[in-house]
């Protein structure tokens, strides 16, 4: 199924997890960003929780550090 990851298309398998979308992208375990599906936030602990759908928009922002 076609989903889109900031804005580029991405292939899955169908019943697909935010998770395990994150692990195909070696972004298991991350610390310091924040994850949106169709622009609501999605929590760490919800990871496995949320499945994706066709046509789904994730967004991954990773803070940042200045001044």
């Amino acid at each position: 199924m076609k989903i889109f990851v900031n804005d580029e298309n991405c292939q899955i398998d169908d019943n697909s997890s935010l998770l395990s979308l994150l692990d195909s992208l070696g972004l298991s375990g991350l610390r310091g960003w924040a994850i949106a599906v169709n622009e609501e936030v999605v929590v760490q602990s919800e990871l496995e929780n949320v499945f994706l759908n066709e046509g789904d928009r994730i967004l991954l922002i990773q803070a940042t550090q200045g001044g």
